[in-house]
């Protein structure tokens, strides 16, 4: 894997990008031209959050037509570490998220990690940490289109077709099934399909 050693590098980096993931990542290319680099970093790691968010609540509606509402509030309330991401992914979309596209999360989160508790990692690390960002984007949609559900970090518009939905209890087990809170909570129906 090519390494970045640049700022313009990173910039050519995003700008190979598919369309769809260089509009999800819309503000990095201004964060990297006009902030200190790891402003980028926080930015990139909170894009791949919501994509996070946004695969589960996305496969769990589609493949298992579950109530879209109740769907979301209970992954977006669920606290999930890295290591349950990757197990309710696996329950979603009945295969794992092959090691080689982890493994380019791995790197970025090393580097996360270390910025976040104060470690100072350099610049080159960083802007490699993004590279690493971007390719672990592109890795996910494919995993996720070839799985069935949409690419998580592009435009969800219409990723559920016309299928009718589950009814809400039904739903509450099936969420209860995969470990969810299957329980309805107050709060912000705002699901990621707007986006």
């Amino acid at each position: 894997m090519e390494k970045v050693k640049s700022k313009p590098g990173l910039i050519k980096e995003y700008q190979s990008s598919a369309p769809d993931i260089q509009k999800y990542f819309e503000h990095l290319r201004r964060l990297i031209e006009n902030f200190p680099i790891d402003v980028a970093l926080t930015y990139a790691f909170a894009r791949v959050e919501w994509a996070h968010t946004r695969v589960l609540y996305c496969g769990i509606a589609k493949l298992h037509r579950a109530q879209a509402d109740l769907t979301y509030r209970a992954v977006r309330e669920h606290y999930m570490s890295r290591k349950e991401f990757r197990s309710k992914y696996k329950t979603v979309y009945g295969k794992p998220i092959p090691d080689s596209t982890c493994l380019l999360l791995t790197k970025a989160e090393a580097v996360r990690d270390r910025a976040i508790h104060g470690k100072n990692p350099s610049d080159d690390e960083i802007r490699n940490a993004i590279a690493h960002i971007l390719r672990y984007a592109k890795a996910m949609n494919e995993c996720t289109v070839s799985n069935g559900g949409p690419a998580p970090f592009g435009d969800l518009r219409g990723f559920k077709g016309a299928a009718q939905a589950l009814e809400k209890e039904t739903t509450r087990w099936v969420l209860k099934g995969m470990g969810f809170f299957g329980t309805e909570h107050k709060g912000d129906t705002h699901r990621p399909e707007s986006d």
